[in-house]
């Protein structure tokens, strides 16, 4: 009787061990920065959407859950210039430009040629007044035939 016993006991540690094992290899705690990034991704284009349709307030708050996520991303993968990118579109999205700079310029030391990056930096020097950045932005964008060239050069013509 005692050996039954023994045995459902240490069964039972054992599948419990397996359980807590397997949780925390697909857990919460174990996303990587590409999954966080993606996830973050898919919260800024809802965000877009909702700022196209004049919906400010709740683009903002779902801007805010991005940045986030992308916070996590960055501790997990600093040198990746897509979440960088997106960390600088966040947080000027959510008011915090000097900070925004500063991911957008690394993020540019990892890939000059970003279209995003230098697309949003653009934008943000046109928000803040600094045409002439805003047209070296431009002017690195000129040859990429791509939206991000056409948009940026629609935002400098407006100023």
């Amino acid at each position: 009787m005692f050996k039954k016993i023994f045995v459902i006991l240490i069964s039972g540690f054992i599948f419990l061990q397996f359980i807590v094992a397997s949780y925390g290899a697909s857990g919460s705690g174990s996303t990587s920065g590409t999954d966080l990034y993606s996830s973050a991704e898919k919260i800024v284009l809802r965000a877009k959407k909702l700022e196209e349709k004049n919906k400010i307030d709740r683009a903002t708050k779902l801007y805010s859950q991005a940045l986030k996520k992308l916070q996590k991303a960055y501790k997990k993968d600093k040198n990746n210039p897509d979440i960088l990118n997106y960390l600088g579109f966040t947080l000027r999205k959510t008011g915090k430009l000097e900070e925004a700079e500063k991911y957008y310029l690394e993020g540019l030391k990892i890939k000059p040629d970003h279209n995003g990056i230098n697309e949003y930096l653009g934008e943000l020097y046109v928000n803040t007044d600094r045409m002439e950045q805003a047209k070296e932005r431009l002017a690195v964008l000129k040859n990429c035939n791509c939206e991000e060239y056409s948009e940026l050069k629609e935002i400098i013509e407006k100023k």
